[in-house]
């Protein structure tokens, strides 16, 4: 398939995106609108003169006519406005973020907002209306720290003030807010903590699902050699920045990069196009400093000299529209890749437009790619700041300055300026002058410490007689003499929640498995007769999402209120590389306590007492490899509606949480009415109710007893599976099997009815033969 391709834009990136899109061998023709005179000399290339305002109507009937299949925005103005819709909505796919996901760039106060939401790391903050002049001022004036100004909106890159004291940071303020300096884009100001530490660029590819990142480059934004004076579009680049080792590139992969793209289309609006992402790589790793959704400049023209010969840049784009970026390969060539901005006299400050250029000889492994340049008759002539970038690659660094500043000897204008020390950091010792912290390893010991703050409501809430439940010390106390137990056994369990944590993890909820893992281990101390007392939780990671965590441990609490419990204590393990990015497991511990005289299960088991069963919630927390693999054989998502209760999605549905029978159960144990229980787990009735029956007993269920629960049915016929498979999986709607004597039922239920709680239904009986014998299973079919 041939591609015909638009590309929005007139400098020096899209003259690189030309310049490497029109040596694939699919690529037919490539538009560039309006295109500079650099990219009218390419092969295959063609500028065209149409307006670029939304709603873009001229370019989308020129796209139509021209039979284009591919649209890549340089800048990014059209992407905040909805470029990307304009095409979508004819059937045009875009290399681009729709505009809700172009938020990143178009609100510093949203991607900011984003980041604390998702626990990206990245500077201290605070966001103030152009209104609050005076709440701005007295931050500035008491946070304690040194500060960046930031324009919310777009300013074309040179809305952030760095100022070096107080007062000109009130200067800033008052510039920005009541002088509008930056104009709508100062309608609001991020004010943020001043980070420290090398800055690098990391522009990576995305689909909405996978992300994959290009070497990281270091751009140099001030006009002066040294990095003084005035901020800059950007006087040059290079890459890859050694500084970006690959551990440091790996960090930035799990805490930042992937946590964005998961957490965007968690959030309903994924990325699609080229996520460019600023990095202070300070004391404590790396720290966002902010989001561009757009091919940046001059990063661009470096890093499309990196990539190998073999790439084919126009499938890289597609694949990513198409959402299939993991089909393609993305590699880049060894060595060093520069470019070095030439510049208009009193750049950035005003400037002449219209000074002719002069090229001389450029040697053949250099590309001068043109940034503010047009035509007056036949003469070349300087039209904007920036004027050209001047670009090669080479096995190393040296060898690629040497060149490129070899070939800006060789254009002349009048006024001509440029650095001649990029990539300076690079050509010094990047030793570190100070040794490893733990942060660095990648344990945030901060992150634990605000996990904990986060927390303490939910596990004060928990509060019983003989626990105080203040945690934060090294071990969780219990009083048991406070609890009023005569000759008490304690009884304690353990338990997870299994695959259904997956279930969670992809769905991005977290509170239920909370309730789910204190379900599972307390359920097991009623079985007993035991009254749980207290619980712990142990949550590990490889990198500490504080929200995510506080969510899980939201519900722990409210399990623990639901048992009557108290969450007394826990540990949280961040263990870098031990576990999938975004991934985290669980496991809790519970001890009750029951009178010596009324543990269960009692030794008068006989055939002939009745199996009463009570209701399940739902799937409870077994079963969820079976139950995902038939998902998988549906088509469904966990968005999708649940097939069984359109009131919910499916992932809700699936992640109902167990049922806990404590105060359900226990009046009915205490008036000594019960013999045995059997908590339906992981194997069902056939594998859990011998575990309480003697030796040489066993039990018959009859199906017919209750309705089998629409969940239920729907994994039995869409995963064609055989009831009694089911019967030795799910639970199958009765979580709990309780063994009564036949003189007790009455009363028994009776007591199990009197509290607001689950169904109860007659469903067996014990025999005098080993096994489970499941009757009138053809009344779930």
């Amino acid at each position: 398939m041939t591609t015909q391709i638009l590309i929005l834009g007139s400098g020096g990136r899209e003259h690189a995106l030309a310049w490497k899109l029109a040596q694939s061998n699919r690529v037919n023709h490539i538009f560039v609108c309006p295109g500079n005179p650099g990219t009218a000399k390419l092969q295959k290339t063609s500028n065209i003169d149409l307006p670029l305002i939304y709603p873009y109507k001229d370019l989308v009937d020129h796209a139509i006519n021209n039979k284009i299949n591919l649209v890549v925005p340089g800048p990014e103005d059209p992407l905040v406005l909805g470029v990307e819709k304009c095409f979508r909505d004819v059937g045009i796919p875009i290399f681009g973020p729709t505009q809700l996901a172009a938020r990143m760039e178009g609100s510093k106060a949203f991607s900011k907002a984003f980041m604390h939401r998702h626990a990206i790391p990245t500077a201290k903050f605070k966001t103030f209306s152009s209104s609050q002049l005076q709440d701005a001022t007295h931050y500035v004036q008491t946070c304690g720290h040194s500060v960046v100004l930031k324009a919310s909106g777009l300013a074309g890159g040179k809305g952030v003030l760095i100022p070096s004291s107080i007062e000109e940071a009130l200067q800033g303020l008052r510039s920005i807010m009541v002088d509008n300096a930056f104009g709508s884009a100062g309608d609001e100001v991020v004010i943020e903590e001043l980070l420290e530490g090398p800055e690098i660029s990391v522009l990576a590819f995305s689909d909405g699902y996978t992300i994959v990142p290009l070497p990281a480059a270091q751009d140099h934004k001030r006009i002066g050699e040294g990095d003084t004076g005035l901020n800059t579009g950007g006087m040059g680049a290079y890459a890859p920045a050694p500084v970006a080792t690959p551990a440091i590139m790996h960090r930035i992969m799990t805490e930042a990069l992937r946590p964005t793209i998961d957490g965007m289309r968690k959030e309903g609006f994924p990325f699609v196009g080229l996520l460019f992402t600023g990095f202070m790589l300070t004391a404590d790793g790396p720290k966002v400093l902010e989001y561009n959704v757009r091919f940046g400049d001059p990063e661009t023209e470096a890093l499309m000299m990196l990539l190998r010969d073999d790439v084919d840049l126009a499938a890289v784009l597609l694949a990513c529209a198409e959402r299939h970026l993991d089909s393609v390969q993305i590699n880049t060539r060894p060595g060093f890749s520069v470019s070095v901005i030439l510049v208009s006299g009193g750049y950035p400050g005003s400037y002449t437009k219209g000074k002719s250029i002069q090229l001389g000889d450029i040697p053949s492994d250099v590309v001068v790619f043109h940034c503010g340049t047009s035509m007056n008759g036949n003469d070349l002539v300087t039209s904007g700041g920036r004027v050209m970038a001047v670009t090669c690659s080479a096995q190393t660094l040296e060898q690629a300055l040497a060149q490129v500043y070899a070939a800006v000897d060789k254009i002349t204008f009048e006024g001509k300026f440029y650095r001649r020390d990029i990539a300076h950091r690079a050509l010094i010792s990047q030793a570190p002058s100070e040794g490893l912290t733990y942060a660095q390893a990648g344990v945030s010991v901060d992150a634990g410490n605000a996990l904990v703050e986060a927390i303490k409501p939910y596990v004060r809430a928990t509060k019983r007689s003989g626990a105080d439940v203040e945690i934060g010390g090294f071990g969780g106390i219990f009083d048991l003499k406070a609890t009023g137990y005569k000759d008490p056994v304690l009884v304690s369990g353990t338990d997870g929640v299994g695959t259904k944590l997956r279930v969670a993890v992809d769905a991005g909820i977290h509170h239920l498995v909370g309730v789910d893992l204190v379900a599972m281990s307390v359920n097991d101390l009623l079985v007993q007769g035991a009254e749980p007392l207290y619980f712990l939780d142990y949550y590990g990671c490889s990198k500490l999402d504080v929200a995510t965590a506080a969510e899980v441990i939201k519900g722990i609490a409210q399990g623990c209120q639901q048992a009557g419990c108290a969450l007394i204590g826990g540990e949280t393990a961040e263990m870098p590389g031990m576990y999938q990015d975004g991934d985290y497991d669980l496991a809790g511990f519970a001890v009750g306590a029951v009178e010596r005289t009324s543990i269960l299960p009692r030794s008068d088991i006989m055939p002939g007492d009745v199996l009463l069963g009570i209701a399940s919630s739902g799937l409870h927390s077994n079963g969820f490899s079976l139950v995902r693999k038939v998902i998988e054989m549906t088509g469904l998502s966990y968005s999708s509606a649940c097939p069984w209760d359109d009131q919910k999605t499916l992932a809700l549905s699936l992640l109902e949480p167990t049922r806990i029978y404590i105060k359900q159960v226990l009046p009915a144990v205490h008036q000594g009415l019960l013999k045995g229980m059997s908590h339906i787990t992981g194997g069902g009735f056939i594998e859990n109710i011998p575990r309480v029956l003697p030796k040489g007993m066993g039990a018959y269920i009859d199906a017919s007893a209750w309705q089998l629960p629409p969940v239920f049915r729907f994994l039995m016929q869409r995963g064609g599976i055989a009831p009694l498979e089911m019967a030795r999986t799910f639970n199958n709607g009765i979580g709990l099997v309780i063994i009564v004597g036949r003189e007790d039922v009455d009363r028994a239920v009776e007591v199990l009815q009197g509290t607001v709680g689950a169904a109860v239904y007659r469903i067996g009986e014990v025999t005098d033969r080993n096994g489970v014998e499941m009757r009138n299973l053809e009344h779930w079919s």
